[in-house]
């Protein structure tokens, strides 16, 4: 008996003694800034130094030829020449941001109205854990591949003598090719959908996935219906996915200019594509202040979406 009970006494001082020793630890470590550290200077050297350097770039004047280290505003008066002498019309640049602003509308409603769906289901309808990720990684197939190569298979599809136009003609849908399916805004929103969709399922899905299924019953046993238990349960509970996704979607539309150029027939403007122009004209105070406002812009269309959620409580 005392050998037993010797035995159960040492066994219930050993997790005491292993937290003491947790906490020994935990006095002794490093303090917090410094595990950051290593991340932080990342953080310096890779976005924080390189923006700095963009800023200042946009300020320096040029010729032909060079840059000239000189402060001037140039860049940015001659990106808004003619705004205000051309009111109530919109200058150029304005009609250009305004094009990318209403592509990036028009993708971010779409590829939030699909994630959403397959993300609901992913959830929801689909029962075991397993066949969940099955079909989460089936999602993932698309992304093994390029961008580009996943944007010009739709040309072949798209085309006047694309596998739609002829199925249409020999449907005796139409009499000739439909030109608006490709090289149009149709075919840019279509490819920036298929290539984007992706980001909104991922966090929407995850967020879904956190939802207690013990609300969703209690909803269904107080009478809501499956329409009042997605719109006040469901979809409030995912709004934190649905910002993070929307954050990813709108600062890729609003940066790229490839799409533009390969599905619109580089007849459609935007944004980025101001800026690789500039570039490609060894430009580079003009082609940064354009970068300097494209980052404004986008960072006033986040800092609207972190109104409706603090994306930093949920990171």
């Amino acid at each position: 008996m005392t050998v037993s009970t010797a035995s159960a006494t040492a066994a219930k001082a050993a997790p005491l003694e292993a937290g003491a020793a947790r906490k020994a630890i935990d006095r002794v470590g490093l303090p917090g800034w410094i595990q950051a550290m290593p991340f932080g200077l990342v953080f310096l050297f890779f976005f924080v130094i390189p923006l700095i350097l963009v800023v200042i770039v946009s300020f320096w004047d040029y010729n032909d030829y060079e840059m000239l280290p000189s402060f001037t505003t140039r860049s940015y008066t001659e990106t808004f020449e003619g705004c205000l002498t051309q009111l109530p019309d919109l200058c150029t640049i304005l009609k250009t941001y305004l094009s990318t602003v209403k592509f990036c509308f028009i993708v971010w409603v779409t590829t939030l109205i699909i994630g959403f769906t397959v993300a609901y289901f992913l959830a929801f309808y689909v029962r075991t854990v397993t066949m969940q990720m099955v079909l989460f990684l089936v999602c993932t197939i698309p992304f093994w591949t390029s961008n580009v190569i996943r944007m010009i298979s739709w040309i072949p599809l798209l085309g006047r003598n694309g596998l739609i136009n002829l199925a249409l003609e020999r449907a005796h849908l139409v009499d000739k090719p439909v030109e608006w399916l490709l090289y149009s805004p149709f075919s840019v929103g279509l490819a920036f959908t298929h290539l984007f969709t992706f980001f909104m399922v991922v966090p929407i899905f995850n967020s879904m996935m956190r939802i207690d299924r013990r609300l969703v019953e209690a909803a269904y046993d107080s009478g809501a219906s499956a329409w009042q238990t997605l719109w006040n349960l469901i979809i409030p509970l995912c709004k934190p996915g649905i910002v993070i996704g929307s954050i990813f979607v709108v600062t890729i539309v609003m940066g790229d200019f490839i799409t533009f150029d390969v599905m619109g027939g580089e007849q459609i403007a935007s944004a980025g594509k101001v800026v690789e122009t500039r570039l490609n004209a060894l430009q580079f105070p003009p082609a940064a202040a354009n970068a300097v406002i494209l980052l404004v812009v986008t960072l006033m269309i986040i800092v609207g979406l972190n109104r409706i959620v603090d994306v930093r409580k949920e990171l």
